[in-house]
């Protein structure tokens, strides 16, 4: 295999729409999902951009097994980190498909590998915070908007049914300390919650779950105002259940 020069690495990072620091401060910031942290680095960009091959071997043994698929959970590392705390929530039918740092174009690439050949009743979507950091180059809300609604109209297209979750309104992004999301992301959730009622979707509104009084996210439920704490995901799980009944 040839060898990948460190120019190379640099084009990468910034096609990708990462500027070289950022991307270091981004891998680094992934260490509480170790698993995950290739999904931002160039090589892997360049060469599976949507990282399909993080769930193949695991789909395929799930498909192979023949069991019942309820609920899979489409998302980035809020998804992954929660199928990663809540493993007993994890189970019985629930299928967690979420990867660090994706954003929503990646996870609309994902939809028939990860969600539709597993024949789930219902998927479970929450995304949108990484893009508005710009993970993988500049976007507008309404790309945002666009991916969200490809991914809900293949799902309808297959008789899935629909769950939209909520982002956390966070103040600040630890790996993009220049951006303010939180506005962004409220315009986001406000949207999601209008656009689930218009299709017959259901909103899960874990924003308001993990915020206070004056709509700022609780430390002891996201300590980085974006990854939930375990008692974060707990205060999630009611919501969830309610949703997918």
């Amino acid at each position: 295999m040839k060898q990948v020069s460190r120019r190379s690495l640099i084009a990468g990072s910034v096609a990708a729409g990462f500027a070289l620091p950022s991307l270091a401060r981004a891998i680094e910031g992934c260490g509480e999902q170790p698993n995950t942290a290739p999904a931002l680095q160039p090589p892997l960009l360049l060469t599976d951009w949507a990282w399909l091959g993080r769930y193949r071997e695991e789909n395929a043994k799930l498909i192979a097994s023949g069991a019942k698929v309820d609920v899979v959970f489409l998302g980035d590392s809020i998804t992954e980190g929660w199928a990663r705390t809540d493993p007993g929530f994890f189970a019985k039918g629930n299928v967690g498909r979420g990867i660090s740092a994706q954003t929503t174009p990646q996870l609309l690439v994902r939809m028939h590998a990860d969600v539709i050949a597993l024949k789930p009743r219902v998927v479970h979507i929450m995304a949108g915070t990484n893009d508005i950091a710009h993970n993988t180059g500049p976007m507008t809300p309404e790309d945002s908007k666009n991916n969200v609604m490809g991914m809900c109209e293949i799902a309808r297209a297959h008789k899935i049914r629909i769950v939209l979750g909520a982002v956390p309104p966070a103040s600040k992004y630890w790996w993009r300390p220049e951006v303010q999301p939180k506005a962004a992301a409220i315009a986001m959730n406000e949207w999601l919650r209008g656009y689930a009622k218009e299709i017959g979707a259901v909103y899960a509104d874990y924003a308001a779950a993990l915020t206070d009084a004056k709509g700022n996210v609780k430390p002891s439920l996201a300590k980085d105002e974006v990854h939930p704490t375990p008692e974060g995901y707990a205060a999630m799980r009611p919501i969830a259940e309610a949703a997918i009944r």
